[in-house]
């Protein structure tokens, strides 16, 4: 049976309507669209790593609206989508109690509850999993447990190595003696040990606060996930992408070789058109009038609606 919410919705045409999940201490908060018409399959877009809001938005200069772009274009195509404020982010700021509490496996648990309730919501037997960058490995986590709610995953901009790995690169370039304190304190976390002593300018990376959510997230390795899982998966990457590149998304593929491989040219992380040139790139990340690149709503559309 329809929800009243959907049936209003197939009513009125295109419809963004509030939902909630239940959850300790706070409610979830969050945003489902549900196209005109027919609702021909439904998916949860689960966001990247930071204080990312339902919208793929952030206080640390994101408001380039990606999750909103994709969620109106698959609506274009028939699919219902559920995107949501993170825990402890914007409306779901009173689900954290503090940041020190958070572990890895709260956001994959949240992702499983979310997937049921958009699957309920949209009156459809399944949810897609649509993890944009560390949301590919929430994803990848929440489906590690059998659940009949989940019903594949679809892996934009995703890590395809651990995160050490990733963090290793990404640091490559900082300067000493920072990049040495920053190499030693990631051993540390690696080896499941906190570090008290966090130079200042090193902080945001690795205050003791969150420590704990590094320290289980470490461990985790997409590729052998991926490998694990049995479901359909598609693995999107862009090739102007200056957090996660092309080596990643080929980690991801060599470790499921059934799975859709899709190379957007000339796509950045935020999965719009951007130069190779940093600033130039990074400036696409504070434009929300700037769609989505071509190509992108509709491989994503096109990889889960061939599968109804």
């Amino acid at each position: 049976m329809l929800s009243l919410i959907l049936a209003a919705a197939l009513a009125a045409g295109p419809t963004s309507s509030p939902v909630s999940l239940a959850s300790e201490p706070a409610p979830l908060q969050g945003s489902l669209l549900v196209p005109e018409g027919e609702t021909r399959a439904a998916a949860l877009i689960i966001a990247g790593s930071g204080p990312t809001d339902r919208d793929g938005n952030s206080p640390l200069g994101v408001s380039a609206s990606s999750y909103r772009l994709l969620a109106e274009g698959l609506a274009a195509h028939g699919v219902a989508t559920v995107r949501t404020d993170k825990r402890g982010v914007a409306a779901s700021a009173s689900s954290l109690i503090s940041e020190a509490e958070l572990e890895f496996t709260d956001y994959a648990d949240d992702a499983r509850a979310w997937a049921a309730e958009t699957a309920r919501l949209t009156g459809q037997p399944c949810a897609w999993l649509i993890g944009h960058s560390e949301g590919a490995l929430v994803a990848l986590t929440a489906a590690s447990r059998a659940d009949d709610s989940i019903c594949g995953l679809v892996l934009l901009s995703g890590a395809g190595r651990p995160i050490g790995a990733v963090l290793r690169e990404q640091l490559a370039g900082a300067p000493e003696p920072f990049l040495g304190q920053a190499m030693t304190i990631l051993a540390e976390l690696e080896a499941g040990r906190p570090v008290a002593e966090v130079p200042p300018q090193l902080a945001a990376l690795f205050r003791p606060s969150v420590q704990p959510y590094m320290i289980s997230w470490l461990p985790l390795d997409p590729a052998a996930l991926v490998a694990a899982y049995d479901g359909p998966v598609m693995i999107g990457q862009g090739t102007t992408d200056i957090q996660v590149g092309l080596t990643d998304a080929r980690a991801l593929a060599a470790a499921r070789p059934d799975a859709r491989l899709t190379i957007w040219e000339g796509v950045n992380h935020l999965l719009k058109i951007a130069p190779a040139d940093r600033a130039a790139n990074a400036a696409t990340y504070r434009d929300p009038n700037l769609p989505l690149a071509p190509g992108v709503v509709d491989d994503v559309a096109g990889f889960i609606l061939e599968r109804r």
